[in-house]
């Protein structure tokens, strides 16, 4: 056993300090004695230990959620926090590279996304209790990266600094028609229809979402130009001025990204604009974390840009804007996070333990992956016409100035405790 955890984390760790006690004998020391940050680990099952040399990633969160691997020291973000550290420079395992020699078989198996079975798989995550939600998000429930001027923005300013800065790309008109592709809890939606007066459509597969969308629009007397429907984007017909997706297609799966795109195309009108905002990866092609995968976000893929400019190339769109977002999504985790472990007794009492320990792996190992490792956040504006979008950036910055602290106040879906 011990020669087992030797061999994983001893050419791993050499930076921070990392204590591991296993199932029996004396405790284990990696890196360096007192640097920070300093982890103490238990491993109470030795079969985590096999399960470590196929999956690591794999059979920490599940140990960790079942109890059978215990942080005794620090917490699970620094744990996460000290393998990223040091992954970047550490040697490849076998399993790793056996790993990236069936991703691309694997990546077709989970992404193989039918509208049935993607209604299955957002009913997985996003019909869970809206109250675990109100826990950790926005008071506008957004559930997707927020924009940081600075980090030592609020959650709440920098989330509605993400809607201004969506919105200043968009080129909205008073009147347009805009279709929102997976619109969440409905904030994006009625913050377009305020701030700039369209008429916008919002398509999920979520009911829990459908039901709280709907009463927000009701509450706010938009009924009249926000409607919210539940329905694949496959399913959609008409033509939209502005079509908006934000944190949606990281669910399509690489094999539906011609239908996709072949869609939007279909959908938007001769001087119409598309903005797809989509969690990507800067390290090319890969694969969905298989614990990731399994607990969390099943059939879902965040894409690397290689496979998705030239999908849209063949559509003959233009992609007029592209820009990429670093660590705004990491600072958005941070406030997640940290949310989520104040109301962790609350949460508990909605679920138990084992979710809390679950979601706690969740929120830290996102934040790690977005903060050390290669994941990122990627808009991409779309026209389908050479003459629509001007020709420089400046109209966003004038734009984005304008509204980011427009003094609306949209309706939360619930009160908080």
């Amino acid at each position: 056993m011990r020669a087992i955890i030797k061999s994983i984390f001893e050419p791993l760790i050499k930076r921070g300090h990392l204590v591991i006690y296993p199932p029996r004998g004396t405790a284990l020391k990696f890196g360096v004695a007192g640097e920070r940050p300093t982890v103490v680990v238990r491993i109470r099952d030795p079969l985590i230990l096999f399960h470590m040399m196929v999956d690591i990633g794999s059979a920490l969160g599940e140990a960790y959620m079942d109890g059978r691997l215990v942080i005794e020291h620090g917490t699970m973000y620094d744990f996460l926090e000290l393998l990223a550290m040091n992954y970047r420079y550490a040697p490849k395992f076998w399993f790793e590279k056996a790993a990236t020699f069936f991703a691309p078989i694997l990546q077709r198996i989970q992404q193989f996304n039918p509208i049935s079975k993607s209604r299955q798989n957002v009913a997985h995550h996003y019909d869970l209790s809206r109250e675990l939600y109100e826990q950790f998000l926005d008071q506008d429930m957004q559930y997707s990266c927020a924009y940081f001027h600075n980090r030592t923005d609020s959650l709440e300013a920098a989330q509605l600094q993400k809607k201004a800065h969506i919105a200043s790309k968009l080129l909205l008109e008073p009147g347009m028609r805009v279709l929102d592709i997976g619109c969440g809890w409905g904030g994006m939606a009625l913050y377009l229809a305020q701030t700039a007066d369209v008429e916008v459509v919002g398509l999920t597969l979520s009911e829990e979402q459908l039901k709280v969308a709907t009463e927000r629009a009701q509450r706010a007397g938009l009924s009249h130009r926000v409607k919210f429907h539940l329905r694949d984007y496959r399913q959609e017909t008409g033509t939209y001025d502005r079509i908006v997706s934000v944190g949606m297609f990281e669910h399509v799966g690489t094999t539906h990204y011609p239908e996709f795109f072949a869609k939007v195309n279909d959908l938007l009108s001769h001087n119409g604009v598309a903005l797809i905002h989509s969690i990507g990866r800067m390290d090319g092609p890969g694969a969905t974390n298989t614990w990731l995968q399994k607990y969390i976000f099943p059939g879902a893929y965040s894409p690397a840009m290689s496979e998705v400019l030239p999908v849209i190339e063949k559509q003959t769109l233009w992609a007029t804007d592209i820009e990429i977002l670093r660590l705004h999504y990491a600072e958005t985790l941070r406030h997640w996070r940290a949310r989520f472990m104040q109301r962790r007794p609350q949460i508990a009492k909605l679920y138990d333990e084992r979710f809390c320990r679950m979601w706690e792996f969740y929120l830290a190992g996102c934040e790690v992956n977005f903060r050390y490792l290669s994941l990122m956040v990627f808009q991409i504006q779309l026209a389908k016409n050479i003459n629509t979008v001007p020709i420089t950036r400046d109209y966003m910055f004038q734009e984005e100035a304008e509204t980011a602290f427009s003094p609306f106040n949209l309706p939360v879906a619930a009160n908080r405790n």
